[in-house]
């Protein structure tokens, strides 16, 4: 086996699940679902049908993810936070034809009991703060916090507050790449 499974951790057949992957206590892989190299997935987590983990994706204790998240290369989910996959559920009605896509892309990190309306797409290298509740769009490297999030910053791809200066530029503390930012854009410039 090229992956390692907790023996409380259910994996059902028929999904991919890629080399030097952690799958831990209590989580459960359903059918159909794919899972990239070297992923963790902590304690109580499940993965549904159809959900799409690039490599290298970390998902805390007590995540759900539900049919319809794609998370790209080098995502984070913080502990409990929650994905949705239906914009007006009701138990009494049957809505599986209606889930809507949720994209998060490489590098974003989704905090601690954060929650993601679903339909939304996060950009790469994003940070969503503990306990938001996001409920729009969220740019490439924006730092969002709150209930709802709203956009309080920019950071680096290694998740330091950017600083721009008069020209528009911000230098990441810990690596030194250079960033420009182009009205509500930023661009990492590597």
């Amino acid at each position: 086996m090229a992956y390692f499974a907790h023996p409380t951790a259910v994996i059902d057949d028929g999904c991919t699940i890629g080399n030097g992957s952690k799958i831990w206590h209590f989580s459960h892989v359903m059918p159909q679902s794919e899972m990239g190299e070297n992923c963790i997935l902590g304690q109580n987590v499940l993965v549904s049908s159809h959900v799409k983990l690039g490599n290298n994706v970390k998902v805390q204790n007590n995540v759900s993810i539900y049919t319809g998240v794609v998370c790209e290369d080098d995502t984070f989910l913080g502990p409990s936070m929650v994905f949705t996959n239906v914009i007006n559920p009701r138990s009494f009605i049957e809505r599986k034809n209606e889930f809507r896509t949720t994209l998060v892309k490489k590098g974003a990190t989704i905090g601690a009991n954060a929650t993601v309306i679903c339909g939304l797409t996060i950009g790469e290298y994003a940070l969503i703060g503990a306990g938001a509740v996001v409920t729009r769009d969220v740019p490439a490297f924006a730092l969002v916090v709150g209930n709802p999030a709203r956009q309080i910053g920019w950071v680096s791809r290694y998740g330091h507050r950017l600083h721009f200066d008069e020209h528009n530029r911000a230098v990441c503390p810990e690596t030194k790449e250079e960033y420009t930012k182009a009205g509500s854009v930023v661009i990492w410039t590597r």
